[in-house]
């Protein structure tokens, strides 16, 4: 893991760039560097020397006579690399590289881009930017950027790939409350990532959460290992903006067709334990509630109002969420009506009614709190006129002190709550303006708090009973036919070899032939023509089921071969193939599409031939998937009802499923030249499975 301490705990700064004209960056870093207080050494680098705002200026970095822990550089592009070299060889081991004019202004730009993430990979300099508007550390305190002002003292990190966001964000964190522990401007990206950045704040002790604004994410080989570490040790609330190019454009399969643009990053944090957002606000919401709150310890939440109304609206978003509403036993909702008004209610939720005064609040506060099947509290407050926002705030922080449990408040209003939320946030309670945004809030740090029990095994790698060698030389040629679509024969031999259990399936090239592998098969089979070229066989009478003697066998395969010849002229087919005719059996799919950046991702859900009508599908990346993956993969889609057995249906052997998808994992990770596959439909009986229409692409 990359130390970065240094890079933000830094006792030297140099500002290369420097300047004594208000305005200019290379001014505004070294003035925040002393207005912000950061306590170590300031040097500035200009060629001309003197002094810049009071302290000695240097001509280059040799001559600074002490070490420097970390170069801020803010000169013209053209000359960045060989400065970044003097570095280097002064032994400056951190870096942020401010000036703009890389790869984000074209080719030319891109190449000085590559030389210089060259240069830091020669120096061993960790390197921030380029086209970065610097970092902040609210702690040590430094503000090394060209941000107007030092974000408060906080425990959220934030880490921007957008220059404006980060700016913005620490203007707006001023009046809201909100604390940092560190601000990040990752800029281009040439040298230090957010995934080495991730993993050096999970080890932090200032920093709680990590929240991220990113629009691409950084190649790495094993990216869902190593952010499941990371995101144990820490939250990580990610806002991905931008789409990935792979899923949407393969759309020749099944699988292709169901796999959405943004699906992989979607696929990836899932399984990495990453919570995704799709929103500013929900990257900052969210952030509140970890930075402030405690983990709850289950799902289960109770809910305080004057309001109603309120306490409807938060049901239902809770509802929604997969959140539980707790039942009061009897001698609790007993205590509760003692304090509760006749007209209130005191089942869950609780409502003390608009003319609640803070007493009501507090006894009702003390009794929810104490009851262990409450996990988490939602206390919402509407600006009655009798209401008192900050009696009210006092209450519950009177009253949390006695119990470690979440408490997430809902002020209904503006103006008048200004003072209670700031005695609040400041005392460890978030608090939202609306039950919908609170009840997000509390989903996420739930199912975060879950990732501890999580397991993860190694059952795809331990995958060992394949034929390697046999899959390699039927692809190898496939490849030498010119083709890139196997035959289904060919698919049937591929599944065959890695152990996935499917209905046999053999080519024959003449009449006799396919009348022999029949017999052998034993009567009914299914023939149908062979061809990579022919994608719809049914249409044109490919494709005959329920053959059930030899010489059956002999006139349907030159009645196929004629219709085939009649359909299509100038296509040679490659024979006909003969496949056992299985029982009918639950019919699910599992396939792979192949992400550019991610890898194989591997399709679950409903088969047969309404498979992309319905959509009943769920995916999971074949790197580093684990049995509690696949479980979960199975058990969110509807299709598993009917493999649970529905409606006094027998149970199917879900077991046989799973084997399914590790099997298929394995394959499109040993042969990354699958760039699609299909089983589509796979019968699926009480016990064992078959798979009936296999499809393989390179």
């Amino acid at each position: 893991m990359v130390d970065l301490n240094k890079m933000f705990k830094p006792e030297s700064v140099a500002v290369i760039g420097a300047s004594n004209t208000p305005g200019k960056v290379g001014y505004i870093i070294v003035d925040n560097l002393i207005n912000d207080g950061f306590k170590g050494e300031i040097y500035p680098i200009n060629p001309k020397g003197g002094e810049i705002l009071g302290k000695k200026a240097y001509a280059n970095i040799e001559d600074v006579p002490g070490k420097v822990d970390l170069a801020i550089i803010t000169i013209p592009s053209v000359f960045v690399n060989a400065v970044v070299k003097e570095c280097g060889e002064a032994g400056v081991e951190h870096m942020v590289v401010i000036t703009a004019g890389f790869k984000e202004v074209g080719d030319e730009g891109a190449k000085l881009e590559a030389e210089l993430t060259a240069i830091g990979k020669e120096y061993g300099i960790n390197i921030i930017g380029p086209n970065s508007l610097g970092i902040t550390d609210s702690h040590t305190p430094m503000n090394g950027s060209f941000s107007q002002m030092m974000p408060p003292t906080g425990n959220m990190a934030f880490i921007s790939q957008s220059g404006a966001m980060m700016v913005a964000i620490i203007d707006w964190s001023v009046t809201s409350g909100i604390g940092f522990s560190k601000v990040i401007s990752l800029g281009n990206k040439a040298g230090v990532n957010e995934i080495e950045l991730l993993q050096y704040l999970a080890d932090d002790d200032e920093t709680k959460v990590i929240i991220c604004y990113l629009e691409s994410i950084s190649e790495n080989e094993d990216f869902v290992r190593t952010m499941r570490e990371t995101a144990r040790k820490k939250p990580i609330i990610i806002l991905k903006s931008g789409s990935s190019s792979a899923g949407a454009a393969a759309a020749s399969s099944h699988t292709g067709a169901l796999a959405g643009s943004d699906l992989a990053f979607d696929t990836a944090f899932r399984q990495s334990g990453i919570i995704r957002v799709d929103t500013m606000a929900e990257l900052f919401d969210l952030g509140l509630a970890f930075s402030k709150a405690p983990l709850p310890r289950g799902d289960h939440v109770a809910i305080i109002t004057n309001a109603g109304g309120g306490g409807v609206v938060t049901v239902d978003a809770m509802e929604k969420a997969g959140l539980k509403l707790v039942q009061f036993d009897e001698e609790t909702t007993e205590r509760l009506k003692k304090c509760v008004t006749e007209e209130g209610s005191a089942k869950n939720p609780i409502d003390v009614l608009g003319d609640a005064p803070v007493s009501r609040y507090k006894e009702s506060l003390e009794i929810v709190l104490s009851q262990d099947e409450v996990d988490s509290l939602i206390v919402m407050v509407c600006p009655t006129a009798s209401a008192d926002p900050d009696g009210i705030a006092n209450a519950i922080l009177e009253e949390r002190k006695e119990f470690d449990k979440p408490i997430i408040v809902v002020n209904m209003g503006g103006p008048s709550f200004e003072k209670a939320n700031d005695a609040l946030r400041e005392n460890g309670v978030p608090t939202y303006v609306f039950p919908e945004t609170a009840v997000t809030a509390l989903k996420a740090m739930t199912d975060y708090a879950k990732l501890e029990d999580k397991s993860y095994d190694d059952v795809v790698e331990n995958i060992d009973d394949v034929d390697k060698d046999a899959v390699k030389a039927i692809f190898e040629k496939v490849k030498a036919d010119g083709r890139d679509t196997l035959l289904g024969s060919e698919a049937y031999a591929v599944a065959e070899a890695y152990g996935i259990s499917a209905a046999p399936i053999k080519l024959s090239t003449n009449a006799e032939e396919a009348a022999s592998l029949a017999e052998e098969m034993e009567f009914p089979v299914v023939l149908k023509i062979a061809s990579d070229k022919i994608l719809h066989k049914s249409d044109i009478g490919g494709v005959k089921v329920g053959i059930s003697s030899a010489e059956e066998a002999k006139s349907t395969y030159d009645e196929i071969i004629a219709n085939a010849k009649a359909a299509h002229p100038d296509i040679i087919p490659d024979g006909v193939e003969v496949q056992k005719m299985m029982d009918s059996g639950e019919e699910v799919i599992v396939g792979m599409i192949r992400d550019e950046q991610f890898g194989p991702m591997i399709a679950f859900g409903m088969g047969g031939i309404y498979v992309n009508l319905i959509e009943d599908v769920s995916f999971n990346l074949a790197k580093g998937m684990s049995s509690q993956e696949i479980d979960e993969q199975i058990n969110t889609t509807k299709v598993s009802q009917l493999l649970a057995g529905y409606r006094g249906e027998a149970a199917c052997d879900v077991e046989e499923v799973k084997e399914a998808i590790k099997r298929v994992a394995r394959l499109t990770l040993d042969f990354p030249e699958i760039s699609e596959l299909d089983i589509n439909p796979i019968f699926v009986y009480e016990e064992g499975s078959s798979a009936l229409d296999i499809k393989i692409k390179l």
